[in-house]
């Protein structure tokens, strides 16, 4: 077996961390470069992802967050953020940093910009938050095993209120909703229930289906 299939059942959803332990930063910033480098629709990397450390903020969204020990107790608390909207402002800042970075622009990459331009704007904007809300989730699955490599406890959240998670943050000025939580720490194993138990999942017969 893989060293990676190895750290992906050692993973689970931490229900108890030991709040006196931290991620080093080390660590945390290899987890936060594996979310940038995720793969996004069109490359336009609709989200953003908002470290919180201070207490005080933690505390908050822990009250709107089903009470969840993990929210205070971890050591990073990571929230995935998705674009309330597709702009033309916003299109247009992915595909000239792209030829910023790239140094040239090319035909057919500045005809696809004109596409999405025609496009994206034209819906609605919940529609266009739901997509980029996706998005934001193929970001959660690579910080999910960046995190299990970094042998990093994590545990991915929906049980939240994000329009209270986004007035705590103040989202709204940013022109961000608040998608997942993902706190980061260490279990503590002595504590947590869950950590024992058999991983279960379907068997890949079940699962997996060919054609």
């Amino acid at each position: 077996m893989s060293n990676t299939l190895e750290l992906l059942n050692w993973r689970y959803a931490t229900k108890k961390m030991r709040p006196d332990a931290v991620v080093p930063t080390e660590k945390l910033d290899i987890i936060l470069e594996s979310i940038r480098l995720s793969a996004s629709s069109s490359g336009l990397q609709p989200y953003q992802v908002l470290v919180v450390t201070d207490d005080a903020l933690k505390a908050q969204i822990r009250k709107v967050a089903w009470d969840q020990s993990q929210v205070t107790d971890c050591s990073h608390l990571l929230v995935f953020a998705a674009w309330d909207n597709y702009t033309p402002e916003r299109i247009n800042m992915m595909f000239d940093l792209v030829n910023e970075q790239r140094g040239f622009k090319n035909e057919g990459w500045e005809a696809y910009r004109q596409k999405l331009l025609a496009y994206y704007p034209q819906r609605p904007a919940e529609q266009n938050f739901e997509h980029a809300a996706r998005q934001a989730y193929i970001g959660l699955g690579s910080a999910l095993i960046a995190a299990a490599e970094q042998e990093v406890d994590s545990t991915p959240m929906e049980g939240f209120e994000p329009e209270h998670v986004d007035r705590i943050l103040g989202l709204g000025e940013l022109g961000l909703k608040s998608v997942i939580l993902l706190p980061l720490g260490y279990r503590e194993a002595g504590a947590d229930w869950l950590v024992d138990l058999k991983k279960v999942r379907r068997d890949s017969a079940d699962f997996l289906i060919n054609r």
